[in-house]
């Protein structure tokens, strides 16, 4: 199992050299260790979790045209390339296909523990200090403004619409960040949601009060 994540560490972070900030090898480094930290109490499959918080943003359809499958086929040629069993392959490869706020929102197919324990990684990315970090990066590369008070946030989405909102990062707290805490799938990551969840209340809070 060393040599297998020694192997996959190499590509993902070869592969997102060049990556957004909000997206890259330190965002897969952070996922990776919430995703061992939880699977310590969960005893999901390793292995699996590991692959799959490693390879999760191998390439976000975000940033290749919405292609949501360029991440899965990416991923499981490499598992593929270096002789994983197909099994784990295919696990991992649903895994990536499930994993985001936007795949939520849409028809859900396939469920397992170690889906639980990944989302759940990834989603602690996505809040407290680094969360709010991560949104404005994102924002910034997108050139969205920051915050429009003529703009109210869209409750309601379908994935659709999420997938082609261009609305102020404020917005994004009230449309997905703030709902994550709730939407944790395991006891940990509830317990580790809650502390980020608010410390965002407290920043918005001071937001409005600077605005």
């Amino acid at each position: 199992m060393y040599t297998i994540i020694e192997q996959t560490t190499a590509f993902v972070k070869a592969t997102l050299a060049d990556a957004e900030a909000g997206h890259d090898w330190f965002h897969i480094e952070r996922v990776y260790k919430n995703a061992l930290r939880i699977n310590a109490i969960e005893q999901a499959d390793e292995l699996i979790v590991a692959l799959a918080a490693l390879l999760h943003d191998i390439a976000d359809a975000k940033f290749n045209n919405g292609d949501e499958e360029i991440g899965p086929r990416i991923a499981g040629d490499f598992m593929r390339s270096i002789n994983l069993p197909e099994a784990i392959a295919e696990h991992v490869q649903q895994i990536i296909r499930n994993l985001s706020y936007k795949a939520s929102l849409g028809e859900i197919s396939f469920a397992s523990k170690e889906l639980d324990v990944v989302q759940d990684a990834d989603r602690l990315d996505a809040i407290g200090a680094i969360g709010i970090a991560r949104a404005f990066t994102y924002g910034g590369y997108k050139n969205r403004v920051l915050y429009d008070p003529n703009i109210k946030p869209n409750m309601n989405m379908s994935k659709e619409e999420y997938k082609n909102s261009a609305a102020p990062t404020i917005n994004h707290f009230y449309e997905k960040l703030l709902r994550l805490k709730d939407l944790m799938k395991t006891d940990e990551g509830k317990k580790m949601a809650q502390q980020r969840h608010d410390f965002m209340l407290a920043y918005l809070e001071q937001f409005y009060t600077e605005v």
